[in-house]
């Protein structure tokens, strides 16, 4: 497509007379030609005189095409820019009620398709598009939007599958942040209701398509978290809705949701739209589901699995007592056969035998000793005698009664050591003693099998309460108990189609009505037909 501005084919313009500058308001003939002269204009007039020309010239309507090039947005939140080829440049500018109306970010470089009109700005005695409309050349907008702020998203680091929290296992309060009238939040209750009845659910009832949805959304999502704990506490949010086009779901594009739902605590289940549509809020969520049915699925787990873990958890920790049972009974076998404790007085025979066996030794040493003292005693009286020696006999004899002594205090000690080490053994025999570990290898068992009994009792009553109150609420909600309450069910006898409307009875219709303990069949007269004997 060639870098230049395309027009619509308009009705043809009626052709005006030219301008006479004479006629333009305020216009003053010159003094030096006032016989005919030219006439003078203003430079304000000359700018009117251009813009009406320009507006009466070209259509009020034209398709430009070129690439963005200055630009910028001021305060007032207009944006100026200019649109540029390889020949030329055109200024542009887009006031403020049609900037708030875009969806996608203009940049430098962007090529994009302007809509609108040429006007003369008279003060500077420029031309400008008045640009209506804004697009991007060979995408949408609203594609072009979303990956603008996927992109943006992504620098951020809010796209990474690290920030995603994962979801809790049993739930017991989750909020759902959804249109009341839609859809989706039948298909969740239903889902809800069928997998998990006990669960408690929220509604925030928001907009989910058109102006101001998506500040409603993250409004919801910042009144969840901020009021959870008075509510609480809530485990888990699903925010979505259920399908439709591009424009329906932008409201999840949007980047207020997208930051909503990153500053939540709570982790959150996006679910916009069918399996194939992607939002931004699948992409910042903590879990993306296909559908609003599939996120009730996801964050609900069936009852029934839940009773069937807890009877397989039981069945484990019966097995698991039985077999510790089995391992500290074989234990306890074990160690009573082994040697210290199948004969614990052999270990206080071979002490004894021990200190016999020393006991003799020393008498043996101590009469050696004895028979070597006496000896070298005999020899020196003989010496003495021989030498008639008073004073060497006194040294003599004081010698022999020290080493008496000495030998008296050493067998003492010997035998008062044996006497100790014998005690010892017989203290450390008495604290092992095998009927005393016995018995307390006993009462600690006897104490583990009291404490897993009374657990197991307490998860069994536990268990039995949450199924009977289960089966209280399957009752309540069971259509024979709606029978008992006085209602009763009428189908039609051939078919056994269920009749629901007053419409559905014809003359002759055999029916079969559904009490509650029972049924009988009855023929049908047609209501709207009148009977010759009905009263008026």
């Amino acid at each position: 497509m060639p870098n230049t501005c395309s027009r619509r084919t308009n009705p043809p313009v009626e052709q005006r007379p030219l301008f006479d500058p004479g006629r333009a308001r305020g216009a003053k003939k010159s003094p030096a030609v006032l016989g005919g002269g030219p006439t003078t204009l203003r430079v304000s007039q000359v700018n009117e005189l251009v813009r009406g020309a320009i507006e009466s010239q070209l259509p009020s309507t034209l398709h430009v095409f070129g690439e963005i090039g200055d630009f910028s947005r001021a305060a007032s939140g207009h944006i100026y820019f200019t649109l540029k080829d390889a020949q030329a440049e055109l200024r542009c500018v887009l006031w403020r009620s049609a900037a708030a109306k875009l969806k996608f970010q203009p940049t430098v470089g962007l090529e994009v398709i302007a809509t609108g009109g040429i006007e003369v700005y008279v003060p500077r005695g420029t031309y400008q598009l008045v640009v209506t409309r804004l697009e991007p050349r060979g995408i949408g907008a609203l594609e072009l939007a979303f990956r603008q702020l996927r992109e943006k998203l992504e620098a951020e680091g809010l796209l990474d599958a690290a920030r995603r929290r994962p979801l809790p296992k049993l739930p017991r309060r989750i909020a759902v942040v959804t249109s009341e009238a839609g859809a989706a939040l039948r298909d969740i209750l239903t889902t809800l209701a069928r997998r998990f009845p006990k669960l408690e659910v929220l509604v925030f009832p928001v907009r989910v398509q058109g102006e101001g949805a998506a500040a409603e959304i993250a409004a919801a999502i910042r009144l969840m978290n901020v009021h959870a704990a008075r509510l609480g506490g809530i485990d888990a949010a699903i925010v979505g809705r259920g399908g439709g086009s591009l424009e329906d779901l932008w409201a999840f594009n949007e980047e207020i949701v997208a930051r909503a739902i990153v500053a939540s605590e709570i982790p959150i289940i996006s679910a916009v739209g069918h399996e194939v549509d992607v939002s931004i809020s699948d992409l910042v969520a903590d879990v993306r589901a296909a559908t609003p049915t599939a996120a009730a699925e996801l964050i609900a787990p069936p009852l029934t699995d839940l009773v069937e873990s807890i009877e397989r958890q039981a069945a484990r920790a019966r097995a698991a007592i039985r077999v510790a049972h089995s391992q500290r009974t074989a234990a306890l076998r074990e160690i009573g056969r082994r040697w210290p404790l199948a004969r614990p007085l052999a270990a206080v025979a071979h002490a004894r035998q021990r200190l016999d066996e020393l006991f003799t030794l020393k008498r043996l040493t101590l009469a050696r000793a004895m028979r070597a003292a006496r000896d070298r005693l005999h020899r020196c009286e003989a010496r003495l005698w021989r030498r008639q020696s008073t004073a060497a006999l006194a040294r003599m004899s004081q010698r022999i009664a020290i080493f008496v002594h000495r030998v008296r205090d050493q067998a003492a000690f010997m035998q008062r050591r044996g006497e100790r080490r014998l005690h010892a053994v017989h203290t450390r025999l008495h604290a092992v003693a095998p009927r005393l570990q016995a018995r307390i290898f006993r009462e600690q068992l006897d104490q583990m099998e009291r404490r897993l009994r009374a657990a197991m009792s307490r998860l069994a009553d536990a268990r039995r309460r949450q199924l009977s109150l289960t089966c209280h609420a399957l009752d309540a909600a069971s259509p024979q108990s709606v029978l008992r309450r006085g209602y009763s069910l009428t189908r039609d006898a051939k078919t056994g189609r269920v009749l629901r409307s007053i419409a559905e009875i014809r003359d002759g219709l055999r029916v079969r009505t559904q009490l509650s303990d029972g049924e009988f069949s009855s023929t049908a007269e047609d209501p709207r037909q009148p009977r010759l004997f009905d009263p008026p």
